[in-house]
């Protein structure tokens, strides 16, 4: 009884492991290797197999001279045809798209790229502009010789086209220490970028808000310019700007004389992705005036994100300068900010 229990088992596990390599989509490439699993994409000239023993495989497809799958994909080919169905190597690197439609005899060196069957095309989703938000918030306090309060808060929305960039931006720190309000600003903005070739750019924005602690009791600038991508990869872009601005200030020192000029407008924004957990972003900006290039003012961010627990929740932890050339009397040209904020990003 014991041995027919165990035979029966046997014969069981062997027809499951049967059934699982007939049905399994296997890869084999130009140094013999046989890989089996699923193949999830072809795309880039990379195939991603997905397998139980090594999760998510990347094969060059350069290196593969057979391929076949079980389940129905659909296939586009570098001349544009477009099909669903199963791929049948043929040997010689040949392979068989067989559908409904038919069957197509290609080289694996043909396969452009494929996507699952009811899925939409991603070339069709790579033209397609999505909105990304972000919040912030930050929070400090002091107590004992002084007391000291702070909060701050953030919120981006970027919507981000194959060709284009549009955002909208907004801060706000409040700051109180021994019970007068020693810090109070806000800022709004709009920023929009266009590419009409691959490096190449250009771009309109608006800044305005209120800075207490400079005694700015309004300010904007407005600029538009020409932007040029001196790095532009997967992980690191770097773009210089350059363009007219106009500037507009008016102080609560009524012995300060208005600022309303014309002038450049100078930016670098840089974004590198060390790794799949921290991302650096700095920013300049300097603008100064025309009519005299002694009244500028010139901004710098610099920050460091990391993940927290999971990919919607980060940590952020930078470094702000803003320099006025020409402040309100009694104020410092330079004010340096060092920050830690929660941020949430999300689609």
């Amino acid at each position: 009884m014991q041995t027919t229990t165990k035979l029966v088992l046997l014969l069981a596990g062997s027809l499951l492991a049967f059934a699982q390599a007939v049905s399994a989509d296997t890869i084999e490439t130009k140094d013999g290797a046989r890989l089996v699993g699923t193949v999830v994409k072809i795309d880039g000239g990379n195939v991603t197999l997905a397998t139980a023993y090594a999760g998510n495989i990347t094969v060059k497809q350069a290196e593969i001279v057979r391929i076949d799958t079980e389940k129905p994909l659909v296939v586009r080919l570098q001349g544009g045809t477009t099909m669903a169905g199963t791929l049948a190597s043929e040997g010689d690197g040949k392979v068989v798209l067989s559908g409904n439609d038919g069957a197509i005899t290609t080289g694996v060196d043909k396969l452009a790229t494929t996507w699952g069957v009811g899925e939409t095309d991603p070339a069709i989703l790579a033209q397609q502009r999505k909105w990304s938000y972000e919040a912030t918030f930050d929070l400090g306090g002091k107590t004992g010789n002084n007391e000291k309060f702070g909060v701050g808060a953030g919120f981006l929305a970027k919507l981000t086209g194959p060709d284009d960039t549009l955002q909208f931006y907004t801060k706000y720190f409040y700051e109180k220490s021994d019970g007068d309000v020693s810090d109070d600003r806000f800022l709004a903005g709009i920023d929009y970028s266009r590419n009409f070739s691959e490096r190449v750019s250009w771009y309109a924005r608006d800044e305005g808000g209120y800075d207490n602690e400079k005694d700015i009791d309004f300010y904007n600038i407005a600029a538009a310019g020409f932007g040029y991508d001196f790095a532009k990869r997967d992980n690191w872009k770097l773009t210089g700007r350059l363009g007219l601005s106009y500037r507009y200030e008016t102080y609560g020192d009524p012995t300060m004389d208005d600022v309303k000029s014309a002038g450049l407008d100078v930016g670098l924004i840089n974004y590198y992705r060390f790794n799949d957990y921290a991302v650096m972003n700095n920013t300049l900006s300097y603008v100064p005036a025309f009519d005299d290039f002694g009244d500028y003012r010139f901004l710098h961010d610099s920050n460091l994100e990391f993940p927290i627990g999971s990919s919607e929740w980060r940590l952020r932890i930078g470094v702000t300068n803003d320099y006025t050339s020409r402040p309100a009397s009694d104020k410092e040209r330079m004010d340096t900010t060092y920050y830690t904020k929660f941020l949430l990003r999300w689609q």
